[in-house]
């Protein structure tokens, strides 16, 4: 499945926050993002890497728990209203690819992705990336899934899980779509997250 690469996303900066899992304005839909973030990241403070960050909302979700985050968009509108959202945090972001983020040789507890790798057209190669950032004992937090039925777009949870077996040992799925709170309305088609430990 293809991705729709003719969106502009720094015109969507604009109103991106508007859905409820973009800008987590609903305390209900914040909250629920919140306590899964508490559960896939690290109990104490780590680096964290936001890829594909957008506006930041999980970002900052990250960084109330203590998280150092590191955030990566390719749009600089987007990376302009995460750094206002994170104003005074411990947090920076840069403009660049999420396929091969501008880090340098800088490492990371955990690479964070939501709703990014089914956009990228080798998504296989990405994950490898991915998985060299880290520091040893870090994972890797994938939430993805397939939306639509008419032309449905996304990676299934089967697919990703696959292009990971080479990857981690310990690979996790966890089923998204039977909680409405994270979306803010009920959804009836695949979402998830995938946490794996390579």
């Amino acid at each position: 499945m293809t991705a729709n690469h003719d969106v502009d996303w720094d015109t969507e900066a604009v109103t991106f926050d508007d859905e409820p899992d973009h800008g987590l304005r609903d305390p209900e839909v914040r909250q629920a993002w919140a306590d899964r973030l508490a559960a896939w990241l690290p109990p104490r403070p780590a680096d964290v890497l936001d890829l594909g960050c957008g506006t930041g909302s999980l970002s900052l979700l990250a960084a109330e728990r203590g998280h150092r985050v590191t955030g990566v968009d390719l749009s600089p509108a987007m990376v302009d209203r995460a750094r206002t959202k994170l104003a005074g945090r411990a947090a920076a972001f840069l403009v660049g690819d999420a396929a091969t983020p501008p880090v340098g040789e800088e490492r990371f507890d955990v690479v964070l992705v939501r709703h990014v790798l089914w956009t990228l057209p080798d998504p296989e190669r990405a994950l490898r990336g991915w998985s060299a950032l880290l520091r040893p004992g870090g994972r890797l937090v994938l939430i993805e899934g397939v939306w639509g039925t008419v032309s449905p777009v996304g990676i299934s949870a089967e697919r990703l899980t696959g292009l990971l077996a080479p990857l981690a040992e310990d690979v996790r799925v966890e089923r998204l779509s039977d909680d409405a709170r994270l979306w803010g309305r009920e959804v009836e088609d695949e979402r998830y997250a995938v946490i794996a430990r390579p």
